[in-house]
């Protein structure tokens, strides 16, 4: 096993598992440039679509090839249309980045007036998931008092698993949030069976209620063999349960910026606390620019010895003159050390930032 330093040093990068601007116009269908390990490039039949820079395109599949694991990496143009891409069309783990969902069906609840931000909600005990969630420091016997509102900032700005489990069950489970994702045509973005369970299976076990909030769930999972993980975790990393791909991640973020999915103060309220978020800070963002901003979602998977997985950042980047793209970089598997994958990341936004037209 790798020494749980390390893997405390993951946690507290990723705040996940141990280890904007106003909306316009609809733009044209995307042409995509999908780069792929066999150097294949594959146009979309749309010619009327701008070209993107072929600087970017040579960048990112450089960095996508050099990369020690399984990566794929998508920007998409929100305002000119065009896709690039490395492997962007493979599903991977998710881990928090489902959290964004999760919150964009939240605010789509406030927009039909199903909900409030300000509505109460009491955390209970039987709330509590497992892994990073800062939420269970206040709550105690009577439960923890707060808003939905409270309960959507923590989830997206410190990645706190029990704010995420109690505002998803609350618009009616993974079902809505799949029905939603399918209603707004999220394409090849699926959605998992809540924090819980999707730890759980990925780690070769099924939940019981009694782990809620303790050591259970880990003292269970130290108890299986190498074997047991290793089998769990491949059969995970083959059909993820929360896979999307880095293409169907841009695309659902386009349509975010844009207004197609939630109203335009509501879309505004959630791009701030993307903005705000305080995971991942040598991610995505590493690789900023002054007058350059980036609204984004971290995921951190669970490790077995020196197999990470699920190490992802995704987000919406906009250029000093308002200039807007959504970028995934989606690593499914590395032994690389958690430096180089932060690198890879930071090294996707130089390469937009640099090639901007």
């Amino acid at each position: 096993m790798r020494p749980l330093a390390v893997l405390a040093i993951s946690c507290t990068i990723a705040a996940c598992v141990p280890n904007v601007n106003p909306p316009v116009a609809a733009v044209p269908a995307p042409r995509v440039v999908q780069a792929t390990a066999s150097t294949e490039i594959a146009f979309s039949q749309r010619p009327a679509s701008p070209e993107p820079p072929a600087g970017l395109l040579n960048a990112i599949h450089a960095l996508g090839a050099a990369f020690k694991g399984e990566v794929g990496i998508s920007v998409r143009d929100i305002d000119e249309g065009w896709t690039v891409s490395w492997e962007g069309d493979a599903l991977r783990p998710q881990q928090s980045v489902s959290k964004l969902w999760v919150a964009i069906t939240v605010m789509s609840a406030v927009d039909d007036k199903r909900i409030s931000l300000a509505d109460p909600v009491t955390v209970r005990r039987s709330d509590l998931t497992l892994f990073h969630q800062p939420i269970s420091a206040s709550v105690g016997k009577e439960g923890y008092r707060t808003t939905v509102g409270g309960l959507l900032r923590g989830a997206m700005t410190r990645s706190d698993n029990t704010c995420n489990d109690v505002l998803l069950w609350k618009v009616g489970g993974p079902s809505a949030i799949k029905r939603f994702l399918a209603s707004h045509e999220v394409d090849d973005v699926g959605f998992g069976p809540g924090e819980r369970d999707l730890q759980a299976r990925t780690a070769g076990l099924t939940w019981r209620p009694e782990w809620a909030g303790g050591w259970g769930f880990l003292k269970a999972r130290a108890a299986l063999s190498h074997a047991e993980r290793r089998r769990a975790l491949e059969r995970y990393l083959a059909a993820p349960y929360d896979g999307a791909s880095a293409n169907g991640i841009t695309l659902g973020l386009s349509l975010l910026a844009r207004g197609k999915l939630l109203s335009p103060s509501s879309t505004q309220s959630l791009l701030t606390l993307m903005r705000s978020s305080k995971t991942g800070p040598l991610r995505l963002k590493s690789g900023l620019r002054p007058g350059w901003t980036l609204a984004h979602k971290t995921g951190t998977g669970q490790d077995l010895g020196s197999l990470s997985t699920g190490y992802n950042d995704v987000g919406l980047l906009v250029a000093p003159d308002g200039h807007r793209y959504s970028v995934a970089v989606m690593i499914a598997s590395t032994r690389e050390p958690i430096p180089a994958r932060m690198r890879l990341m930071g090294n996707v936004t130089r390469a937009i930032i640099k090639t901007a037209r």
